[in-house]
């Protein structure tokens, strides 16, 4: 099935008799009495139903339908939902601070905000009217004074479907925001579904999803990738879809271990948190032949030690590297042997386009100098809610300026070096923090922070918070000068949604400044 109708994509599915089987790690919060365990007709119903709702509050074509609850997949559903009515969803994280999602949402002047009482609450107390901006607010846990439970749209029928055009809105979700409020980025059929989810619908030699996978998903279901992955996988027809929205190891595992994944796709975040259930007598990723990762790069002795947890005679890992704006740009595959962790591999075939670019000039740059990094692609998004000229000055020419400085080589393949805005002359804070992550194994999570005026500050998570000190210096003796450690625990690296750092939050939590090393001229 060709994946483009997204409003019908359920139905369809069901209609075609696919036999996919999703279990979650806890219902649904729109659907709190259904259970863990759907099939794609009961999915289909949950969509029409939440139509029902949305046409109720009021949306219809071309409104905007902001999405702000607590993560799990039914982000997604409730996006088809919109569609369907010939909406357009807004997922917005209910990781975000709520003075950031008062911006957003009044960029997005929704029609109706479908979120929770809790989200509400939290900011009501930071003194932040999340309402304000929003002709209706529908709560779907319990009731709120400024809102409409969702309750009173219980009997509510849904309109016939709206078939989306092509090439006009059909989705907004946000960049991670690591350097600083999130861009709200606008995707179309043609970008989001055209150009990445019916690829990736492809039946691929090695990534390609079989009828008889049990695929596991562990994201952060308000943001991007997980639209198209919907798109996608649910094409592809796997025997079972696990979605897990909780990474606490301990939580997890029972989950994984009653369905056992053999391809699994996760967040870096997720990825590190769940890497003890890897030295688990019988560890519940045996059966796995194809680990995923996206939105960020993961450390090397986190792949090497899930690839080693694999039963199967050679288990791979899929890296893909690419942005909100593009989708996926390049993708390598890693084995048990594989080294050069920072090639980001190679451009999509017959897709994308790749050059790098002097950041002074703005000129391309011979292969094998450094630079930034630009990508043309059919997927580019269509611009930024409320920052129109922002999302023009990172375009040239069809080109895309993604703000990451990296190499391309004679043979195509990227290796990244830092973010622009990140970068330190003469090193690869990127490439320091691999080093560090794989001659300490006491450190499960290393951040070099680039400053002006100074050297860069390293930032160690321990599992017991403390370091070795004479430990470190020898692993550090042959790296670039590197100002003495912090070291703190886990939750007290501030992040996004998808667990990426936010480096100059803690950059300005650690020294008082925020001022970043490079330009930050393409954030």
């Amino acid at each position: 099935m060709k994946p483009y109708d997204m409003g019908l994509l359920l139905d369809e599915c069901a209609d075609r008799g696919v036999p996919t089987v999703v279990h979650l790690d806890r219902p649904f919060d729109i659907a709190p009495d259904a259970g863990t365990t759907h099939d794609l007709p009961a999915l289909a119903r949950l969509v029409r139903t939440a139509a029902g709702w949305l046409a109720a509050a009021g949306a219809g074509r071309g409104d905007r339908v902001a999405i702000v609850k607590d993560n799990h997949w039914d982000y997604d559903l409730l996006a088809c939902a919109a569609v369907r009515v010939g909406a357009v969803p807004a997922k917005l994280s209910g990781h975000l601070a709520p003075e950031s999602l008062a911006v957003l949402l009044g960029r997005l002047s929704p029609t109706v905000l479908v979120t929770t009482a809790e989200v509400l609450a939290t900011a009501d107390s930071a003194g932040v009217d999340l309402t304000d901006a929003c002709r209706t607010t529908v709560t779907v846990d319990r009731a709120h004074p400024r809102a409409v439970h969702v309750g009173e749209f219980r009997h509510a029928v849904p309109p016939r479907p709206v078939r989306p055009r092509a090439d006009e809105p059909l989705v907004i979700m946000h960049t991670s925001g690591t350097t600083g409020l999130p861009k709200l980025v606008v995707h179309s059929t043609r970008t989001i579904i055209g150009a990445l989810a019916r690829m990736e619908a492809s039946r691929l030699p090695v990534a390609g999803v079989r009828r008889s996978d049990t695929v596991t998903n562990a994201s952060s279901y308000a943001h991007g990738r997980t639209f198209c992955w919907t798109a996608s996988v649910l094409s592809l027809a796997p025997a079972e879809v696990v979605v897990l929205t909780d990474t606490d190891p301990d939580r997890a595992d029972p989950v994984l271990r009653a369905h056992p994944p053999t391809v699994i796709e996760a967040l870096p975040a997720a990825y590190a948190r769940l890497q003890p259930l890897t030295t688990r007598l019988d560890n519940a990723f045996r059966a796995v032949r194809l680990f995923a990762s996206t939105y960020d790069a993961v450390h090397p002795p986190t792949v090497r030690s899930y690839l080693a947890a694999s039963a199967r005679r050679r288990p791979l890992w899929m890296q893909g590297w690419g942005q909100s704006e593009t989708g996926p740009i390049t993708f390598r595959f890693l084995g048990r042997k594989s080294a050069a962790w920072r090639n980001a591999g190679r451009a999509i075939p017959l897709r994308t386009r790749l050059r790098v670019i002097d950041p002074a000039t703005l000129d391309p740059v011979p292969r094998g100098r450094p630079g930034v990094v630009q990508v043309r692609t059919p997927a580019r998004c269509l611009g930024y809610v409320g920052e129109a000229e922002r999302f023009a000055g990172k375009c040239a020419d069809g080109w895309w300026n993604t703000g990451d400085v990296g190499v391309l080589t004679r043979t195509g393949s990227v290796y990244l070096l830092d973010r622009e805005v990140d970068t330190v002359p003469g090193m690869s804070c990127l490439a320091v923090e691999d080093v560090v992550e794989d001659r300490l194994g006491a450190v499960t999570e290393c951040v070099v922070l680039g400053r002006t005026g100074a050297p860069p500050l390293p930032v160690v998570v321990t599992a017991d918070g403390t370091l070795d000190h004479a430990a470190w210096s020898a692993a550090v003796a042959d790296l670039p000068r590197l100002a003495e450690p912090v070291v703190l625990a886990r939750d007290d690296v501030p992040r996004t949604g998808t667990g990426k750092v936010r480096r100059s939050a803690l950059l300005a939590a650690l020294t008082g400044n925020a001022a970043p090393a490079g330009s930050g001229r393409w954030t």
